[in-house]
């Protein structure tokens, strides 16, 4: 396994050394006790970090209960894992209490979750405070609809950039994807029917399982024959047509995407997936962190204290 390390802006490495060390192992010691009995926590984990950095910062808002907060908003209705985070945060309370953030716990259980499923470890810089602020209309996510170019958009926004938007999209090797965010390349893509680009053979394969008026939650992996895995599968499907979700295969066939895709692949000079992926997650981990007197640490993670 190899470890990567990348400075981030306002956090640091070993934060909680002196203050709470054995916050990080309490963290990934849950981790793996949850995933031994449900292995999908780990692709919701990666996925609920980012859905927290990308709306008021990496502050954990995406944990606040509420009739109106980020977590009632649509696209994280299907979020999995809020109780790994409660876990690790009632332990790391009962050893350290008011020292560790609920932000901190839910990046370092990202980083965790893709160790699970065999992928490269990154240090992640902590220090981060939790935020007080959670609303529903500021959800602002990419959509699986989206063009490159929205999405390069959002990302520069967070001073992330194509090779970012790649890798991060990447994490798309492990977890699902409900039949109803997709569905409309099988059947009604075009006037014609589904969407030309999807390999033929694949796409008798998603309409069989996702069948015309047939159950829309029902969930398929996003990265067929590796779902479980963190690897270059993902990208290898979409080199061959076979991505899920339309924003996803364009990365393969939009022209500022596709060479990063293929130095994934090997192309030259080549990019190691492993190594990128980490170092940009260690760049939207520092998405607008609250640090110093900024936030608080919340007692419970799902309310401002």
């Amino acid at each position: 396994m190899v470890t990567i390390l990348v400075e981030g802006q306002g956090t640091r490495v070993g934060f909680y050394s002196s203050s709470c060390p054995r916050a990080e192992s309490i963290v990934s010691l849950t981790v793996q006790s949850h995933y031994r009995s449900n292995p999908i926590i780990a692709p919701g984990l990666l996925r609920m970090h980012f859905h927290d950095c990308f709306v008021e910062g990496c502050d954990a808002s995406i944990l606040i209960e509420g009739s109106d907060t980020e977590k009632t908003a649509i696209p994280n209705l299907t979020l999995r894992g809020f109780e790994v985070i409660d876990d690790a945060k009632k332990q790391t309370e009962a050893v350290c209490p008011g020292i560790v953030s609920c932000a901190d716990i839910l990046a370092l259980a990202a980083r965790d979750a893709v160790v699970l499923t065999c992928g490269v470890s990154w240090l992640v810089p902590t220090g981060r405070r939790d935020g007080r602020i959670s609303l529903a209309s500021n959800v602002n996510l990419p959509s699986p609809t989206e063009s490159i170019d929205d999405q390069k958009q959002k990302f520069a926004a967070f001073s992330l950039n194509t090779q970012d938007l790649v890798a991060l999209v990447g994490g798309h090797t492990i977890g699902t994807a409900a039949c109803q965010t997709f569905s409309y390349r099988l059947y009604n893509f075009t006037s014609n029917g589904p969407d030309p680009s999807i390999d033929p053979a694949f796409l008798s394969q998603l309409q069989s399982l996702c069948p015309k008026n047939g159950d829309g939650t029902r969930r398929v992996d996003l990265d067929t024959g590796s779902a479980g895995r963190f690897d270059l599968s993902f990208f290898t499907n979409l080199r061959n047509n076979r991505g899920i979700l339309e924003s996803d295969q364009k990365l393969w066939t939009d022209a500022s995407t596709r060479p990063i895709v293929q130095r994934f692949l090997g192309g030259s000079p080549p990019l190691r997936f492993s190594i990128e992926f980490g170092r940009s997650m260690v760049k939207m981990s520092n998405i607008g962190v609250k640090t110093g007197t900024d936030g608080e640490i919340r007692k419970i993670c799902s309310a401002v204290n």
